[in-house]
């Protein structure tokens, strides 16, 4: 049985200076009363890996906008003027990721990959400092794992034990980070028996989850 904490009670988990896996794609499967409680500490010095960061004071975007992110590790920012201004400014470190390549990154973090083997950018800004290697003649980049201190995820439902089904683009990140971070905190819609959710729903297995956030009442 996982115990349900406050979003309050998770934030004061998260140290200044963290790593975190933040899940979404513009909001859908970002844990929105988490990233609330994160602002309200105003623990500062992350560094964020998502999709992308939102919008201004929306998901993510909430914490760009109270200045709590060093660096963002992303695959764009284009709907998030703030973010554009802070990175032209100097005030945060943007580093941009093919969405596939960022996936794969996170993904061979989460099953002790060495890196990831991918032609998705040689030739181009995104080749620079990085290995390239030569295999039967084509050029591919050696991208390399990552991994959180962190992954704070939204499901559509838990069970007592921590299974996770997800809805909609949730999928596209969530269960992936899930496998990549030190501590798993996930924040249900709503919390169910064991056996309610089918076995074919479950993408995101218990024993990978830590916390759940208590439902909102």
């Amino acid at each position: 049985m996982k115990r349900a904490i406050r979003p309050e009670e998770a934030a004061e988990m998260i140290p200044e200076g963290a790593f975190l896996l933040i899940g979404g794609f513009m909001g859908v499967g970002t844990p929105h009363r988490l990233i609330d409680a994160i602002v309200a500490r105003g623990v500062g010095g992350l560094t964020l890996v998502n999709n992308d960061t939102c919008r201004p004071g929306q998901g993510v975007g909430k914490l760009i906008d109270a200045g709590l992110v060093d660096k963002a590790i992303v695959s764009h920012i284009g709907l998030n003027p703030v973010t554009q201004k802070k990175m032209i400014a100097g005030e945060m470190q943007v580093e941009l990721v093919p969405q596939g390549t960022l996936v794969e990154r996170i993904r061979a973090g989460g099953v002790g990959l060495g890196g990831v083997l991918t032609p998705t950018g040689v030739g181009t800004l995104v080749e620079e400092g990085k290995q390239v290697l030569d295999i039967d003649g084509r050029k591919f980049l050696l991208e390399k794992p990552i991994r959180g201190d962190f992954a704070l995820l939204d499901a559509r439902q838990a069970d007592y034990v921590g299974n996770l089904e997800y809805s909609l683009t949730a999928h596209n990140f969530n269960p992936i980070m899930a496998l990549a971070a030190d501590t798993v905190i996930a924040e249900p819609h709503h919390i169910m028996p064991v056996g309610v959710i089918s076995p074919d729903a479950v993408k995101t297995p218990g024993v990978l989850v830590d916390y759940l956030l208590e439902r909102a009442h």
